[in-house]
């Protein structure tokens, strides 16, 4: 009773005098329960960019229930993640000795900008300076950085078709008017690309492209920069999964041939974990100033302790290390996956991008387009995780049903029985 008697005090509704009773305050508001607050019908006020947010499509993944053989792309292994050294090197970073605990640089901290500048000169043959580094929390804000220092609402911008959703969702978002240009065997179709004068960026993934997995062509890689450099196009490089290759050569980043025009895209997430939250840019020089003023706007910086978990780990040499490890872990899952699938369904399916990356997408001739959803309806409730490929698109044009398998998240038992279920499936 006290305390709620100080309340009412306190906000104005009684006044209190030396020597006097307490009375009701003849300018107090108007009381009003926060029960009857809550019943108003005043209508929810959005801004354009939330309004277009909420009405683009998608899932939240951590909202979804376990399932017994789930091929969802883009999870890893819980047995691959590297406990121990990360453990050493996270509590090294917690009690190294600090002048202060306060922000640290939006860009990323020294420690990690200083190994990221090895490692991509190691990895992917990238020349830059320290400066040009750009630690963010994953992809998907990387992603999000270069629409908001490159794109103005109603700009266009080219997409993949098909491409990544999440992609196509952070421009829809900030308002772009997306181009989709079609992909086959080898990438994207340069011959398709619309007049570069009004595009303000690309966004593509030349190395291993996402989903259906073509390479570049040297003569489309000419093309492509030819296209860009003649409009003043930024491409977006998002090389998602470039540690990944296995019947092929590593193929060089397209900053290599233009370091003036490409924004680089980098992530830890296929080689430790998504759930870290660890990504990088490297931005041409012009462009720096702009991403770390964006980025301390965002979030202010990424999480230090992590970062420099992971610089130790570069500096150290573990991270490479693991990084040959999961290569040698990920091409026994992909080799016993096209065993499998040969096996179950033979020349009833056709199974493109097996050279490199995590994934793969299987094209099903005997099953429709239109019953793609259906299926992976189906093969939900018995627990098989399936992922159709048409959410990706823009305009269909194969009429065969086609899912994107990921196996980096599953034991080789796993993926023998759940391959197995899914043939179990169809036939029924």
């Amino acid at each position: 009773m006290s305390a709620a008697y100080d309340q009412l005090i306190s906000e104005g509704y009684i006044q209190v005098r030396q020597g006097a009773k307490p009375v009701v305050s003849p300018n107090s508001p108007p009381f009003r329960s926060v029960w009857t607050q809550r019943e108003g019908n005043a209508a929810v006020r959005l801004s354009a960019y939330a309004t277009r947010a909420i009405s683009l499509p998608g899932t939240i993944s951590a909202e979804q229930k376990p399932l017994d053989y789930d091929f969802r792309y883009g999870d890893v292994a819980p047995s691959d993640f590297p406990k121990l050294a990360w453990k050493r090197a996270l509590s090294a970073s917690a009690l190294a000795h600090r002048e202060r605990l306060g922000y640290d640089h939006p860009a990323g901290s020294k420690a990690l900008r200083k190994a990221l500048h090895g490692y991509v000169w190691r990895a992917r043959g990238i020349r830059c300076d320290e400066n040009q580094i750009v630690v963010v929390s994953g992809s998907q804000q990387a992603l999000d950085l270069c629409g908001r220092v490159l794109i103005n609402p109603g700009v266009r911008v080219v997409l993949e078709e098909p491409c990544y959703q999440m992609a196509r969702n952070v421009m829809l978002a900030l308002g772009a008017q997306p181009v989709a240009v079609r992909c086959d065997r080898d990438g994207i179709d340069p011959s398709e690309l619309p007049d570069p004068a009004d595009v303000a960026c690309a966004i593509i993934t030349p190395s291993h492209q996402f989903p259906l997995g073509g390479v570049l062509s040297a003569r489309r890689r000419q093309e492509l920069m030819d296209w860009a450099a003649t409009g003043g196009v930024y491409l977006i490089e998002d090389d998602y999964d470039g540690e990944y290759r296995y019947d092929v050569n590593p193929i060089p980043p397209l900053q290599l041939s233009q370091p003036d025009r490409v924004i680089y895209v980098g992530t830890a997430s296929k080689i430790l974990s998504p759930t870290l939250r660890i990504g990088y840019l490297v931005v041409p020089e012009p462009l720096v100033e702009a991403f770390v003023r964006c980025k301390q706007i965002t979030d202010r910086h990424s999480a230090t302790f992590e970062q420099e978990a992971l610089a130790a780990m570069i500096e150290s040499g573990a991270y490479e290390t693991h990084v040959r490890r999961m290569r040698r872990v990920n091409a026994e899952r992909r080799s016993t996956f096209l065993v499998e699938m040969q096996r179950v369904f033979g020349d009833s399916v056709e199974i493109v991008g097996t050279s490199a990356g995590l994934h793969v997408v299987v094209w099903f001739n005997g099953l429709s387009a239109a019953d793609e959803s259906r299926f992976a309806e189906q093969a939900r409730t018995e627990g098989v995780g399936l992922y159709p490929i048409g959410p990706l698109y823009e305009t269909r044009t194969d009429p065969r049903a086609g899912f994107i398998f990921g196996y980096a998240s599953m034991s080789l038992n796993d993926i023998r029985n759940g391959v197995t279920r899914c043939g179990e499936l169809l036939s029924a």
